[in-house]
């Protein structure tokens, strides 16, 4: 008997990663490229998209795969808001997620206590107290709502607020400048009049919170900055304008990262009965809800990575200066690595995912998001059990290269 090796996937046509079906759905295309080359150099977006899962590992534990990319941040602005620009990118060139080691060490270390798992979890009680809050407020039964709006979004805010120490009266300006910074990184602002409304924003943002660095040094608080001011790194391995750029990094991640989490992790539950049925019996898995969320449909897609030199990839030369698209999307679905990969499981074990990263750029700030996103969903699954989606069929998804977030989640309370 003669036995034949199978055939190699064919070729997928290219797709633009930014149409609409892709905002919709892109995981069909992106399970057919993995499938095909986990390392593909793509014409359409001019760089290599890495879908594998042992693939994306690798990038990620490569020095030669560079995270900075503020000079292709800056490529991307309209020639008339150049001048608006230069500040502005001298803020992100000092967001440690753009820096590569040495230089990143040096940056994380500073935060390294203040997200260490001890330090989050004095941020418990004062999440759950928020939760419900929030709830009581929002979430009336009979009413309907867009609970992206209602809860994704505030709640995320009063924590991370109350954790940098934020003044009650300061949220509005402050969460206005963080949405429009997203706007710029996340690369939703498109015309020169977002451009300038972004970069003015981060400008403003770390003014802010240069000031407030420099009123907890005088009056020192229960908060992330005090915090960090009373271990005294800053002035000596970090310098004073460093710090501050990096708070601007923490202002923005925080918000947005858990409140699309949130709203994920509800669409996700509330598509699929038996799931939230198990997290309703037995409250525990709302973290492995949390969890699975962040494998099969999490708030981040991919990152974006330079080649600092040439490297061999799969069999694939990469040359020095070619831009990378670190597909997590498509490696926390490889069925190399996860079974039954398309199954949203509450109770899955095994393989690790790279919803938050991996290594060096692990995101620092994972433990206070689970935290506020477990509680979250657990709050709404358990106490809200007459909670249903409005609209079901016919999510509608941030037009985003980077982010995987929804523009609102109807539902009845």
């Amino acid at each position: 008997m003669t036995t034949h090796a199978s055939a190699p996937a064919p070729a997928p046509t290219e797709r633009y990663l930014l149409s609409a079906d892709m905002i919709a759905d892109p995981y069909g295309h992106l399970d057919a490229l993995r499938d095909h080359a986990p390392v593909h150099w793509s014409p359409l977006h001019h760089a290599w998209l890495v879908t594998g899962y042992d693939q994306v590992m690798r990038c990620l534990r490569d020095p030669a795969v560079s995270a900075d990319r503020v000079r292709p941040l800056m490529d991307a602005v309209p020639q008339g808001a150049r001048e608006d620009a230069e500040r502005a990118f001298g803020i992100l060139s000092r967001w440690m997620v753009f820096n590569d080691p040495p230089q990143h060490r040096r940056l994380r270390q500073v935060f390294q206590e203040a997200f260490s798992a001890r330090a989050v979890a004095r941020y418990r009680a004062f999440t759950e107290k928020a939760t419900r809050a929030v709830l009581a407020r929002k979430a009336t039964p009979g009413r309907t709502g867009d609970l992206l709006a209602d809860v994704a979004k505030p709640l995320p805010a009063l924590v991370f607020a109350r954790w940098l120490g934020i003044p009650p009266t300061d949220g509005p300006s402050f969460w206005y400048w963080n949405t429009r910074v997203a706007d710029l990184v996340l690369g939703t602002a498109q015309e020169e009049s977002e451009y300038r409304a972004s970069l003015q924003a981060l400008v403003s943002l770390d003014d802010y919170l240069g000031a407030l660095v420099a009123r907890r040094r005088a009056e020192p608080g229960d908060d992330l900055i005090s915090q960090v001011l009373r271990e005294g790194r800053v002035g000596d391995s970090v310098t004073e304008e460093e710090f501050v750029g990096m708070l601007t990094q923490m202002a923005f991640a925080g918000g947005e990262t858990t409140s699309n989490l949130i709203a994920n992790t509800v669409l996700a539950l509330h598509t699929r009965p038996d799931q939230l049925a198990a997290v309703r019996a037995e409250p525990e898995l709302a973290q492995g809800a949390v969890e699975e969320t962040l494998r099969l449909d999490g708030p981040s897609k991919m990152s974006i990575r330079t080649a600092a030199r040439d490297l061999d990839l799969d069999g694939r030369t990469l040359r020095a200066g070619d831009r990378i698209f670190l597909v997590t999307a498509a490696a926390n679905r490889d069925p190399a690595r996860f079974p039954d990969p398309g199954r949203f499981d509450v109770r899955r074990s095994g393989a690790t995912h790279l919803g938050f990263g991996f290594g060096a750029h692990f995101c620092i700030g994972a433990a206070l998001a689970r935290l506020v996103a477990v509680a979250a969903v657990r709050t709404l699954v358990c106490d809200h059990p007459g909670l249903t989606l409005a609209d079901p069929g016919r999510p509608a998804w941030q037009p985003s290269l980077l982010n995987r977030g929804l523009t609102a989640l109807p539902v009845h309370y």
